[in-house]
């Protein structure tokens, strides 16, 4: 019997042992980790995120969040704040684009009050309980308790009562035009809510239906601030409703709610997706949803603070871009056009601005979550065809903010990653179109100042197109992009070339004087006088030390360009020494993302906006990647943790959040476009990715500690491994990267100009 039993313990614990990680750790729950409450502590004069608590599912088509700002004011929930006007459906991706289709169910208890302030209720963060799948929070005011958990389209709102015969919910659906409709025979209410902050034609309207498990006692609707008690219906700028009854003491009433932006017919079929469920059961759903997803990436071996920011920033990166489709009663996948107004097939999604997220954002989607990010693509495909460009920037349509032509990149970059759209023509169609036009009323939607640019190689400083160095490098990566994308599809050679040589536009912008990009006038002259400390001007949201870098395609030429390695990181170096100086006068004040890097004791380094953040992945170019690995986890130490101030400037739409996921892991994504990413160093002592193709790919640094944070040598399965970079193969094909860790850097390794990542300069055949 003994024998029996040892030898059935011998066998369980082989097959332990044989198990992959995830299997062996049935329990563990990444999201259990997460913070939706990071970045909330900011404020308009310096942003440590300028996030809200987005209780959603992945790529959720709606979010809930509480409302603590007032109607309509892009900082909707704020750290600081102490009362609670609403739980709110939201889509804002940031609070400089703000909102679009909100609106927001409030429980009262004393009288019907709709007024906002008035019906405010005191919080505490001790009594509030927010996780990715689900929140929870203590109304002092009304003695409420207010729960909700979403799904993706739909969401379910539990309200825990106290002895009253004067309970109440209030539904605001905003200003600038809503309606509303009580059904009392059902205990719902419907409506519209219309009020958007751009991106939409004229009939733009979110419908809601909100359905309660408990009859109404008490009716009334709403009209700019009017309240009609026993009227059931209600069209005006600024509509609502109240229901009331009477609760005995812990009595919990649920309303289930879902919203369409295509009709309300479809508002109901959304509602199917809560089913029969309990909000605990949505909930529970909702928490395996994000494990699924967070679980791909498996890390140990940090801290709890790292394991805790760790996931907080992966959440972070798997809320944007959100979905706008949805799903017909026949299972057809629509969606509302936000460029004509019509109803259409296929897939959509919104809330992203590509000059944060085609640096590492989107490259994290395509080598963690490809099939998501494939519906993404075809998503950004059917917006062309709708409107004749891709986005830049979307919310839900296209929308005047910030510069560049990044959509090249982040089509580009997934369908050569294998992320590969149906209609790969129509994909180069609209990037050469993009390349070479600007949208009749969107500045920012393909290139202004192209005609400039393809003729003289630059967009000079002097024809009235601000911006005009930073638009000029952002075109010519993306330009290399479209080089890599013709290429791939076999296209002409004539046309190719082309690309090719405007690639390097770069340099018709870089200063030798100065070694520092410089704006140019159109007759060739270097703009006078010249302050690579002034943000803006020739520049976005930066300043020349900061743009200097942004030849993510060919580090070489840049290297070239500065007089060799010495001299480039002798530059590389002087960003951390140069002090927080700036020359604020073209923005008349000092901006945040300028107060944000002065707060840092970095020098000039502004990690908290996104020019510079691949920056210090370049010293592996110049051949001293230690200089890399110990910047990287200052950075990662100094500018992130899992608290409401977490984060060093905007999250934006998960870039910021990205970058720490990237680097965590040990390497980065400096060129999307191509299929290396830069080595960092490990943050963890361990990290499995759980990929998609079912392999997995492991990467250990048993000796990791806070002190030890050089890369001393490296193998990749068992072999000698010197290399600045690894490949978007390497890692699919799966493996184990094993990684020794020192407290001193090894100033041998990683010198050899084999060792170096990509460089367009050295490919064959670039353009001289």
């Amino acid at each position: 019997m003994l024998k029996r039993t040892l030898s059935a313990l011998a066998c369980a614990i082989a097959m332990t042992l044989s198990m992959p990680a995830a299997a062996q750790k049935s329990d563990f729950s990444p999201v259990d980790y997460v913070n939706p409450l990071v970045g909330t502590l900011s404020t308009f004069e310096l942003s440590t995120g300028n996030t809200y608590p987005a209780i959603a599912r992945p790529w959720g088509m709606n979010f809930w969040t509480p409302q603590t700002g007032e109607m309509g004011n892009g900082w909707q929930y704020v750290y600081t704040d102490n009362k609670i006007r609403g739980f709110k459906q939201t889509h804002q991706p940031s609070p400089w684009i703000n909102d679009f289709g909100q609106f927001s169910i409030m429980p009262v208890v004393g009288a019907p009050v709709f007024d906002q302030d008035k019906r405010a209720s005191w919080f505490s963060h001790k009594g509030e309980v927010a996780k990715a799948y689900y929140y929870k929070v203590y109304l002092a005011e009304h003695d409420v308790v207010t729960e909700f958990a979403p799904t993706d389209r739909a969401a379910i709102f539990r309200f825990t009562f106290p002895d009253s015969k004067d309970s109440y919910v209030v539904v605001d659906a905003f200003d600038r035009g809503s309606a509303v409709e009580i059904d009392k025979a059902n205990n719902r209410i419907t409506g519209y809510t219309t009020r958007n902050s751009g991106g939409v034609p004229r009939n733009f309207k979110n419908y809601f239906v909100i359905e309660f498990d408990k009859p109404f006692e008490y009716v009334a609707t709403v009209a700019d601030g009017q309240i009609n008690e026993g009227s059931l219906s209600q069209q005006a700028n600024h509509a609502g409703a109240i229901i009331g009854f009477a609760t005995r003491k812990g009595e919990k009433v649920n309303a289930r709610v879902a919203s369409s932006f295509i009709s309300p017919e479809q508002a109901l079929t959304n509602l199917k997706e809560l089913g029969d469920d309990t909000l605990d059961e949505v909930a529970e759903k909702g928490r395996k949803a994000w494990n699924e997803v967070l679980g791909r990436v498996e890390v140990s071996g940090g801290d709890l603070d790292q394991m805790r920011t760790f996931y907080s920033c992966l959440y972070r990166s798997t809320l944007f871009p959100h979905k706008f489709y949805e799903v017909s009663d026949t299972g057809d996948i629509i969606h509302y056009s936000p460029e004509k107004g019509t109803v259409e097939k296929g897939y959509y999604y919104t809330g992203t601005g590509f000059w944060d997220t085609f640096r590492c954002l989107f490259p994290l989607l395509n080598l963690l979550y490809p099939s998501e990010n494939l519906k993404m693509q075809e998503g950004l495909l059917n917006v062309y065809r709708e409107s004749g460009f891709f986005p830049e920037w979307a919310s839900p349509g296209h929308r005047g903010c910030m510069i560049g032509n990044n959509s090249a990149s982040v089509l580009v970059d997934a369908y050569l990653k294998g992320v590969k759209v149906e209609d790969p023509e129509t994909l180069y169609e609209g990037l050469i179109h993009g390349a070479n036009n600007v949208h009749p009323r969107i500045g920012s939607t393909g290139r202004t100042g192209y005609q400039y640019y393809n003729e003289l190689g630059y967009v000079p400083y002097d024809v009235g197109i601000n911006e005009n160095v930073a638009r000029t490098l952002e075109y010519a990566y993306d330009d290399w992009c479209i080089y890599r994308m013709g290429k791939a599809l076999g296209r002409d050679k004539q046309q190719t070339d082309l690309y090719a040589k405007r690639a390097m536009n770069y340099r018709n912008v870089f200063d030798p004087e100065t070694r520092l990009m410089r704006g140019r006038n159109k007759n060739g002259d270097f703009m006078k006088p010249f302050s690579p400390l002034k943000w803006g001007d020739a520049f976005t949201e930066g300043n020349s030390w900061h743009y200097t870098w942004s030849v993510f395609h060919d580090p070489q030429g840049l290297i070239d360009l500065m007089g060799g390695d010495e001299a480039f990181v002798s530059m590389l170096d002087s960003v951390f020494i140069v002090p927080p100086a700036y020359d604020d006068s073209y923005y008349g004040g000092t901006i945040h993302e300028i107060r944000e890097m002065t707060v840092m004791n970095m020098g000039n380094y502004a990690h908290g906006n996104q020019p510079i953040q691949h920056m210090i992945y370049l010293y592996d170019y110049a051949g001293q990647p230690w200089k890399a690995q110990y910047w990287l986890r200052e950075v990662m130490n100094r500018l992130y943790s899992a608290t409401p101030d977490g984060y060093c400037g905007d999250e934006d739409n998960g870039q910021t959040s990205a970058w720490y996921v990237f680097s965590a892991l040990g390497f980065y994504p400096v060129c999307p476009g191509t299929d290396q990413y830069v080595m960092g160093a490990p943050l963890f002592k361990k990290a499995v990715l759980h990929l998609e193709n079912g392999k997995t790919f492991e990467i250990d640094a048993p000796d990791n500690s806070s002190d030890n944070r050089y890369i001393d040598a490296m193998t990749v399965d068992g072999k000698r491994y010197t290399h600045n970079y690894i490949t978007h193969g390497q890692i699919l094909k799966g493996g184990k990267m094993e990684v020794e860790m020192s407290d001193k850097p090894n100033t041998r390794r990683g010198t050899a100009r084999s060792d170096r990542p990509y460089s367009f300069s050295n490919e064959n055949g670039a353009q001289p």
